[in-house]
């Protein structure tokens, strides 16, 4: 269903089964997978927000199939010739957020309302990312993170964190691991690898890297929590100093299953 008063440019490419509401705005650079919503008065495809971009410049956005675009969210292009703004599939922008240039969102993602991603961000699949969350340009935000509203988010977060204020590991995000699916054994190890992430005095990327060679972890969701640590631009957010929060951040989930 696509509503009368929704605007799409001759060029855009829409796939079957999408709802595009009222007032909706569809660039000519836009891609939307199959049974994407768009609600009123999202913008997707604009220019980038970046005083030297030349308009001219062919650059896109491509929204994964089932994903939900709500009320006033902006997805802007990419800078640069050929390349995309990527959104996954099945993920929920909620109202107002804005999905800046060449950032990419993977799949099962959520923003709350009023979220904003600089350029270039990274936001790893199944993070959610709690309402007026703000995040600086070229963070990484892990997959199965988990940042609480009103948040500053300036460095990268690892997966399967919580995090809140201003760059403040608080915690491993074991129920998000549990509800999930994943097994006792990987939740196990990330709680093992947390500790030696964040409790080892010393460079932290040194030691996740020295931890991974150690061979003492052998599931995929320990090892990319170590890997994570190996790449990116930025510093790392650190655990909150406030005694046991983060022990027991796992303990309690321990008891409640």
């Amino acid at each position: 269903m696509i509503h009368s008063t929704a605007i799409i440019e001759p060029g855009a490419q829409i796939g079957a089964d999408c709802e595009i509401h009222a007032g909706a705005i569809i660039k000519r650079h836009v891609v939307l997978g199959d049974r994407v919503t768009v609600h009123p008065y999202a913008v997707l495809g604009g220019d980038p927000q970046a005083l030297a971009f030349d308009p001219a410049i062919e650059s896109f956005v491509r929204i994964g199939a089932g994903t939900r675009i709500r009320e006033q969210v902006t997805v802007n292009r990419s800078l640069y010739a050929g390349a995309a703004t990527l959104v996954g599939e099945n993920c929920f922008v909620m109202a107002a957020a804005h999905v800046a240039h060449d950032a990419v969102v993977g799949d099962h993602v959520v923003l709350a309302n009023n979220v904003l991603l600089a350029g270039h961000v990274e936001v790893g699949a199944h993070a959610f990312l709690g309402g007026a969350a703000v995040f600086h340009q070229f963070t990484r935000i892990g997959e199965g993170a988990m940042v609480s509203g009103n948040s500053s988010i300036t460095r990268d977060l690892a997966p399967y964190t919580l995090v809140a204020g201003r760059d403040e590991v608080i915690g491993l995000n074991v129920v998000g691991l549990r509800r999930r699916g994943h097994s006792r054994e990987a939740v196990r190890e990330l709680k093992e690898a947390f500790r030696a992430v964040y409790a080892t005095p010393g460079n932290i990327r040194e030691i996740a890297a020295s931890a991974l060679a150690s061979g003492d972890y052998k599931t995929a969701e320990a090892h990319r929590f170590l890997q994570f640590f190996g790449g990116g631009k930025r510093s790392f957010a650190r655990l909150k100093h406030n005694g046991n929060h983060a022990t027991a951040e796992g303990d309690r989930a321990d008891a409640e299953k």
